[in-house]
């Protein structure tokens, strides 16, 4: 996501290092840059959109002065890519001025309550809240400390964040706080640093400190002050020696950016589950009217509207139509009309495909609608409505995050849909929101659980010539986003069907040893499903099963298993399951002695037809 950087120096001006940090931290993306520092008492400012080194050579970023300074890359997620709403923003006065990387819940209620109060914003960002209330509280009380100030707001955010603050009212010292988004401190002889991530300051000090959530740190140039924000105890942490390389710090120490990205898959659930209602009330109202809904997307985008038109039809008894996009003014062009609303799904919002279908769609009146993870984008420019899946930049060609962000906002809108419709109990309902909001725990679960499992996996079958993956109703799309992951960064001829469909042909390949992925959630398929695992048992395959902790039945009939936990709702299978097969293709990838982050011939964004 964002990318922050500050620092108060003994010596020396700290604009030229905040812009040099920024730079190094241009991997994490961005679409805008700023930075602020202060001086006998003044704040000096500049930002704009835009990269970096565009925006320094029209602003000069290094000729702010003083020696304390705060810095931010931002990645839209409220506000679309413009100057207003790039970083850092100021109260009313411009005497407090706030960086912020992570979600604000509740932005909404406390921006009304703050223009009652008189506040004027003049963004549409989620941060400008936190200046504008760190205002408030030092307009009520004149002696409060900054550090009270900054302590009082973040009791009040619901969400995430990492935030950094200076103000005229203490011109020396920057206030920091975090809660579920990264934030770790520098520190060296000439003075303090805080980041995002280790690289940004990892030229001038190896001593890193790691603060946790639910903590504020004061900083000034002799040192800082943890302490923790529900009860304003003092922590005790010394600094650890980062042994990393550029290139690990980079990757926060994992070897490639794909594995990062699995890992991170928690943290970007956590976020998408603080989608703004307002949209997603939107949304689900024009799908509401819609006499057909297609949903249009390519690749593992597609996959996840395959999964989202089990989801569609089972909460809100909503069919949906999911087509590639490459395929669907061949298919779809002529028929689609003003009655006809249009889903389209895209990570980068300026796939091709994708968006000539939209065009096209557009041109016979269709209603367009999109859900991408990049705010600004074609996408979201042509869209009548859209959404940020808020799952942030994505480095590894091949996706994951991005995946499981995208299934589950549409998880999300399927059961907004089934609300307004009324298609299933309140009981039910209670129930799957319940279980989404714990799939990230559920994810993190997996990933910490089953990994070394997968990692052995690999290492039995990195000789395998073809894999098959097989999984039935909604954890068809599943298996079809498990081929493509193992096919397109280990190279491996992989093939995957329904598991009903593999009688009508591809059983014919199947001999002695050959490795067959199940997808098994237990669901209305689960009886069928386990005859498809015997019919191909009963002919020699290795049977490798995707399956809930307790489902004894199954681990029986299998060669080899992996876990997730149990109670997972039907339509919600497609994210959990999906984590082992992204783990697995990873490893086979290292198996191969190939580069996960870099599949030949493929890229991150495919932007011809």
């Amino acid at each position: 996501m964002c990318g922050i950087f500050g620092c108060i120096l003994k010596e020396g001006k700290a604009a030229p290092l905040i812009h040099a940090s920024l730079k190094r931290l241009e991997y994490r993306g961005y679409d805008s840059v700023g930075v602020a520092t202060i001086q006998d008492g003044e704040i000096y400012l500049k930002k704009d959109k835009g990269k970096i080194d565009d925006v320094h050579r029209l602003l000069n970023l290094d000729d702010l002065p003083g020696n304390l300074g705060i810095g931010h890359t931002r990645w839209a997620t409220h506000g679309a890519p413009l100057k207003v709403n790039a970083h850092p923003h100021t109260d009313c006065t411009g005497n407090i001025v706030v960086v912020h990387n992570g979600i604000i819940e509740n932005f909404s209620e406390l921006k009304l309550e703050l223009e009652n109060s008189g506040h004027v914003f003049v963004s549409k960002t989620d941060t400008e809240v936190i200046a504008h209330l760190i205002e408030e509280n030092l307009g009520k009380n004149a002696e409060l400390t900054l550090a009270d100030a900054v302590l009082e707001t973040v009791k009040r955010l619901d969400g995430s964040y990492a935030i950094a603050v200076i103000s005229t009212k203490e011109p020396d010292k920057v206030i920091c706080a975090r809660n579920e988004s990264p934030l770790v401190l520098g520190v060296s002889d000439n003075g303090v640093y805080f980041a995002s991530d280790i690289p940004a300051f990892l030229p001038v000090t190896n001593k890193a400190v790691f603060i946790e959530d639910g903590e504020l740190i004061s900083l000034s140039a002799t040192g800082y002050e943890i302490k923790k924000i529900k009860d304003s105890s003092v922590v005790k942490r010394k600094p650890k020696v980062i042994a990393w390389t550029p290139e690990m710090a980079v990757k926060q120490g994992y070897p490639h950016f794909m594995l990062k990205e699995i890992h991170e898959q928690p943290a970007t659930l956590r976020n998408t589950l603080r989608m703004q209602e307002h949209y997603l009330d939107l949304i689900s109202t024009f799908l509401d009217r819609a006499t057909e809904v297609f949903m249009v997307a390519c690749g593992t985008s597609y996959h996840a509207c395959l999964a989202a038109s089990y989801m569609f039809s089972k909460l809100a008894f909503l069919p949906t139509y999911p087509v590639y996009a490459s395929e669907f003014i061949e298919q779809h062009g002529k028929s689609v009309n003003i009655d006809s609303t249009i889903l389209a799904v895209s990570q980068s919002g300026e796939t091709a495909d994708t968006l000539a279908a939209v065009t096209c769609a557009q041109q016979r009146a269709a209603t367009v609608l999109g859900l991408t993870n990049a705010i600004g984008s074609t996408l979201t420019r042509v869209s009548r409505v859209y959404i940020g899946q808020q799952s942030g930049p994505e480095i590894g060609v091949a996706a994951t995050k991005t995946f499981t962000s995208q299934l589950s906002v549409l998880a999300q809108l399927a059961l907004r849909l089934s609300k307004k419709r009324g298609k299933i109990s309140q009981d039910e309902m209670d129930y799957i929101e319940a279980r989404l909001e714990e799939l990230p725990d559920m994810v993190e679960t997996i990933i910490q659980t089953q990994e070394e499992k997968v990692k052995q996996l690999a290492k039995k079958y990195k000789d395998a010539k073809l894999f098959f993956f097989l999984g039935r109703g909604i954890s068809t799309a599943t298996a079809y986003e498990g081929r493509l992951k193992l096919m397109e960064i280990a190279y491996i001829p992989s093939i995957a069907f329904p598991a009903g469909e593999s009688k009508h042909g591809p059983i014919s390949l199947i001999e002695q040893g050959f490795p067959v992925v199940f997808i098994c959630a237990k669901d209305g398929t689960r009886k069928t499903l386990v005859s498809n695992i015997m019919e191909m048992k009963a002919r020699g395959a290795s049977i490798i099963a995707i399956v809930e902790e307790d489902d004894e039945e199954i681990k029986a009939l299998s060669d080899d298993y992996i876990e997730v936990p149990k109670g997972i709702p039907e339509v919600m299978s497609p994210i959990p399951f999906a984590i082992p097969l992204q783990l697995l293709a990873y490893y086979m990838t290292l198996e191969k002695g190939q580069n996960p982050d870099t599949p030949r011939n493929l890229a991150k964004s495919v932007t011809v037809k």
